[in-house]
């Protein structure tokens, strides 16, 4: 998960002065600022991806919540991380 994690960060190094040049602000609404930088969720991401795991939800909770912690101190909880899984009905 490390080397993900710097090969990841050394990307988005690069990666997000250019994309913040690209946006398009909104005056009415202030970004919304993440407690996890964009280079922790892209490797939570693909770390799923890699896993046997087959939701999001009980990979997060039950190998990132209780076992990856320590790699990630500023770690949110699952309905602060994805909150379209609150909204959702099933």
């Amino acid at each position: 998960m490390t080397s993900v994690f710097c090969d990841i960060d050394d990307f988005c190094l690069i990666f997000e002065p250019e994309w913040h040049k690209q946006l398009i602000c909104n005056a009415n609404k202030p970004p919304v600022i993440s407690k996890l930088s964009l280079s922790e969720i892209m490797t939570i991401i693909i770390h799923f991806h890699q896993s046997a795991f087959r939701d999001f939800k009980h990979y997060y909770l039950n190998l990132i919540v209780k076992y990856k912690s320590d790699c990630f101190p500023n770690l949110v909880s699952y309905n602060r991380l994805y909150p379209a899984a609150q909204k959702a009905s099933y």
